[in-house]
Parts: structure tokens; sequence; C-alpha cells
């Protein structure tokens, strides 16, 4: 007679699997995170992004070069040679930040399967949340800024990167959303909504410093988008078709207004040195920030039998930096 008692049946090799086994095969949990990322990133999608994954080092070097002129020629002289100055903007790759969770055995075994979506969708959004608070505060050095108060910064305390919880002060780069050009001043609560007026000559000061005219957005804070509906040139160029409904919903993206897409965000930082809150929101263009991704979305799982569970943990390593000060403007408005 044969012996049967150590051939598995269906329910048994399902268990073994379910024990911390196929519900935690790290290759899914790494799509699942980097998808849940990727759809909550704002504004790393729209800034320059500098791929440096698998490289050595902790430091970027990008030349950052000027303008040149054309000159006329004259007939049997020689060509007038290009003098530019050449500086650089360094970026430090210093940021690394994780997500980990330990998920017990007996979670793993009775848990549906929107059970691991919910941790994938957890961590994505985590970590896409601290890219973007970084980019942020760094764009708070744009316009001539001083990047504001660093007590908040993202990471270090702040949910959203608040600039005023030592009564310090704000980017001083920062302007008004009313009119586009008036010094943000938290100790006046001068913070005001933005007006077509204050888009206008923001978008003049970007023509002014000759940043292009394509690959310009707006980010703006959750209670701006009730003011920008309110504007009548706003609701008149706004998007209405496939391309305005699908990027709202993949992308944050809401409309343009004067050839600039306008985005939402909830990672827009937060001032409180005033009497009332203020939050910043920025225009600006593509070249103005740089975002360098040393380690992209990694995941890994590890069993630990003397907690009988998985420990999961997915993490990234990358820098932010101003590239072009004169391509961004962040502005304030009441919270």
């Amino acid at each position: 007679m044969a012996n049967t008692a150590f051939v598995p049946n269906n329910s048994v090799t399902t268990a073994i699997l379910d024990n911390g086994g196929a519900g935690f095969i790290p290759e899914i949990w790494s799509d699942e995170v980097i998808a849940a990322y990727k759809s909550n990133l704002v504004l790393a999608n729209l800034v320059t992004k500098f791929d440096h994954t698998g490289r050595k080092g902790d430091t970027i070097h990008v030349p950052k070069f000027t303008r040149g002129a054309a000159n006329a020629k004259v007939a049997t002289d020689a060509v007038t040679l290009q003098a530019p100055t050449t500086s650089q903007v360094t970026i430090s790759i210093d940021n690394h930040f994780e997500y980990s969770v330990m998920i017990e055995d007996i979670a793993s075994v009775q848990g549906l399967e929107t059970y691991r979506t919910a941790y994938t969708d957890d961590a994505g959004f985590a970590l896409a949340k601290l890219v973007d608070q970084k980019l942020f505060r760094a764009a708070m050095n744009l316009n001539g800024g001083d990047g504001g108060d660093n007590d908040g910064a993202a990471g270090t305390g702040g949910s959203t990167g608040d600039f005023g919880n030592d009564g310090g002060a704000a980017p001083a780069g920062c302007v008004i959303g009313s009119d586009g050009e008036t010094s943000f001043d938290a100790s006046a609560d001068n913070a005001a909504s933005l007006t077509d007026v204050g888009i206008r000559t923001m978008i003049q000061n970007l023509d002014d410093n000759d940043v292009p005219l394509t690959e310009r957005f707006m980010v703006i804070p959750p209670v701006e988008k009730k003011t920008l509906l309110g504007l009548p040139r706003y609701t008149e160029q706004a998007f209405v078709g496939d391309a305005g409904a699908s990027n709202a919903i993949r992308s944050g993206m809401v409309g343009d207004i004067y050839g600039v897409q306008i985005y939402v965000s909830t990672n827009c930082p937060l001032d409180t040195d005033g009497a009332q809150d203020a939050r910043m929101g920025l225009l600006a263009h593509r070249s103005a920030l740089v975002h360098a991704e040393q380690l992209g979305i990694r995941t890994q799982t590890q069993y630990m039998q003397q907690y009988l569970a998985d420990l999961f943990t997915a993490d990234t390593l990358f820098g932010v930096a101003e590239y072009r000060d004169e391509a961004g403007i962040p502005f304030a408005v009441p919270a």
C-alpha cells in the first residue's frame, strides 16, 4: 500500500503558499508599488529628470550655460566666437526614504488579496509624497528665494513641508497670488488668492526672463482649485474632453490657462507664521528644478521566523535641486 502521508493535496499546498509565500512575491509587490508611486507623483513628473540609476557617487555636477548671441557676419572678417560663461549646479543624492511594514502570518493566510494591494498603494503614495515635498522645498529657492525655514522640511517634520513651526521667514522670492509681484509677508498676512491679473503678471515675469513658452506648468493647493473655477479666463480655456478628464484622473492636471498646464497637489507647502495660514503654489518651467534618481522604487521581502511574519520594505534614493532660478515663481495663497 502506497504511503500517502507526504503527498500534498491542494488545500495543503495552498496553505503553504499563502503562509508568507505566494501572496508576497517581490515582483508583484514591486510592480504594484511602482504603479502607485507614479500615479501619485505630481511635481516630480513636471521637472527635469536625471536617471542616475546604477551609477556610483553621491553628487552630480550639471553644467549651466548662459545664452549666447548671434553676430552679424562681415565680409572677409573672421566669425565672432562665443565666449559663454558656464557655471554648474550640484545635486546631492542625499534623500533615502523607506516604507516598511511587518505582515503577520495569520494576516497573510486569512487576508484577502486586497490586503496586499492596500499596503502597496500606501507605500507608493507615501514615497511619492516625500519626493514631491522635497521638490517643493527646492522650489522655494526660485525667483531669488532663500528656501524659507528648514524646520519643517519634508521628511524632517511637518507633513506638508511647513515653513512656520519656529516663527521664521517664508521664502524671500515668494509673491502673493492676487497681483503676482508683491512679496509675501507672513507677518502681514498678505497671502491672497489667484486672480487673472496675478497669473498674467507671473507669466510675463517668465517671458521677460526668456523662459521657453512650452513646458510651463502651475501647481496649486486644492483650496485654489475653487478660486480658478470662478475665473472666466480659466473656465473658458479649461479642457472638458478626454484630455482634461483623463489627465485629471491620472496625474492631477485640471486644465490650462494661457498655455500653462495646471495641476493640483496636496503637497504644496504650508506657512503658519502669520495669524492666518498660507499655502505655497508654483508657476514654473520644466528647467527650473531637477530630480535625480539613483535608486528607483525598490521592494524587498524577508521572512522573519522569530516574528512569524514577513517584513516588507519599499525604498528610494534621490536628490533634488534648483536649476534655473529665473524659470519659476513661488506664490502664496490663503490656506
